[in-house]
């Protein structure tokens, strides 16, 4: 007895011992099975190709460029934009704009709309968890087919609360890609604000400028006025006198007609300029205030482009363009994704119970796990030409990004040119008008003395007239030249 009470010991206690490295065993095995689908969850491979920016052939300088001083990489894009023109007026424009301005305010509104549909998109990377509350109530009938003992309780309710978990397993990082898709568009989004901030402050500078010219032409019509009345004047004493002709008076008198159909249309011209620099600035139609005269504004002495490496840096479009392209190739990922199977992952815990009170007791709890797979199986192409679609969409994408990168050399090039011929004009132009003024004068005094008719002095005038207009002109364009070729080399911003 005592040998087999001694051998049934043993064999209880060599059982039990098996049984406690089973089960120390078992805790293990699940532990790392569970940490092994986190980390296939969080590491998994993301389908799809990652992103490089294009290689994009860019030369090694702007043509017609200056020759480069000491720092060819200087530009006068790293300029302030209240630096680059010494008025006080015109700066207190373009900050009032850069405040009011209603595009740009839009853009702003559609920075915080990217952010904010980035914010959707990345959440979808998380668990959901919700809590649930519910209430059935329900009431069997007494003469349904099988027959029901009097008495029975025929009615019965119960409510149910817990938490409910929902999870995507993104192990084929089809929502990684929609959240990189995302990110770029909102960057994207950005990168637009950027380049309607960088057209505003160019936008406001050549609206001043067309107005300080349309009061320089203003103010040469209406000396031009004066002097034809002044010139009708004397023609028609010397014609009561019998030293001119009625001839002459009509030729005075187009000269006086001609500055004066100007006049009227600078006043126009004035008036519409106004009108668009207060829109800009975000405020109803008003008067403008002026600071220097057109010819007073100092014009930069060197206009030094830099190296057209740095406009893919510092050219909000052009990063804007490749932050599409980006996008756009997040989503060839996100497409690719659709050929694997999705996991996902639901659960419920809580406790249903009839009445409220015992909800939270240990009877009434409930639970539920359910994991699942879909793979698909026939969509009829449809996940293939998804694919294709966003391939396609990528290769235009990537064609729009190089078409940015050569429009921004060709808006360069063709500043650096204007720039310079227009400097170039305006010089020559300033020479013919003091040789027209000087014409006049002569002109005048022939006519005086009696050796010419009137028709040499109204030639002389009318062309000095079209002359300092065009001079008007000319000193517009060569600033305006300026503001385009800062805008262009993405100046203006910050």
């Amino acid at each position: 007895m005592k040998g087999t009470g001694a051998r049934e010991l043993m064999l209880r206690a060599k059982s039990g011992s098996r049984g406690t490295r089973a089960d120390q065993g078992v805790r293990p095995t699940n532990f790392h099975g569970l940490l092994a689908v986190s980390l296939l969850v969080l590491c998994g491979c993301a389908v799809g190709p990652n992103y490089r920016r294009p290689q994009v052939a860019v030369p090694g300088e702007f043509r017609g460029a200056p020759v480069a001083a000491s720092d060819p990489a200087a530009s006068i894009a790293d300029t302030k934009w209240q630096d680059l023109f010494a008025d006080q007026t015109l700066n207190q424009m373009v900050t009032t704009a850069l405040a009011h301005n209603f595009d740009l305010r839009i853009a702003s509104e559609r920075v915080e709309q990217a952010r904010s549909q980035l914010g959707i998109t990345r959440a979808n990377q998380f668990p959901f968890v919700n809590v649930e509350a519910g209430y059935t109530g329900s009431r069997s009938s007494s003469l349904a087919a099988f027959p029901v003992p009097p008495g029975t309780k025929l009615s019965a309710s119960y409510t149910t609360l817990g938490a409910a978990l929902s999870w995507e397993l993104d192990i084929w990082g089809r929502l990684r890609r929609l959240s990189e898709a995302a990110r770029a568009h909102y960057l994207a989004s950005e990168e637009g604000r950027r380049t309607v901030g960088i057209s505003l402050v160019s936008d406001v500078m050549e609206a001043y400028f067309q107005l300080l010219e349309q009061d320089l032409e203003l103010e040469i019509s209406r000396k031009t006025q004066g002097i034809a009345k002044d010139s009708l004047n004397l023609v028609e004493l010397r014609r009561q006198r019998g030293a001119a002709s009625g001839l002459d008076v009509r030729q005075a008198e187009q000269l006086l007609y001609t500055a004066s159909v100007q006049s009227a249309a600078a006043e126009h011209a004035i008036a519409h300029s106004e009108n668009l620099l207060s829109l800009l600035q975000g405020s109803p139609p008003a008067a403008q205030a002026r600071g220097r005269k057109l010819e007073e504004v100092p014009i930069p002495a060197q206009l030094p482009p830099g190296l057209p490496s740095a406009l893919l840096e510092r050219r909000p479009d052009i990063r804007e363009a490749e932050q599409n392209l980006v996008a756009a190739n997040a989503q060839i990922g996100a497409a690719r994704a659709l050929y694997f199977p999705q996991l996902s992952l639901s659960a419920f815990a809580g406790g249903e119970s009839r009445s409220l009170l015992e909800l939270a007791s240990a009877p009434a709890r409930v639970y539920s796990v359910a994991p699942g797979a879909l793979q698909s199986i026939f969509h009829a192409g449809q996940i293939r030409n998804q694919v294709r679609f966003s391939e396609a969409q990528q290769r235009e994408l990537l064609i729009s990004y190089q078409r940015s990168i050569y429009s921004a050399l060709r808006e360069i090039a063709d500043a650096l040119v204007s720039f310079d011929r227009l400097r170039e004009q305006r010089s020559q132009e300033e020479q013919l008008v003091h040789t027209l003024e000087e014409t006049v004068r002569l002109s005048d005094l022939r006519y005086r003395g009696g050796l010419d008719s009137y028709l040499q002095v109204l030639d002389a005038q009318r062309n000095l007239f079209n002359g300092q207009l065009a001079l008007a002109q000319l000193r517009l364009q060569e600033r305006v030249s300026v503001v385009q070729l800062y805008r262009a080399l993405g100046g203006g911003w910050g």
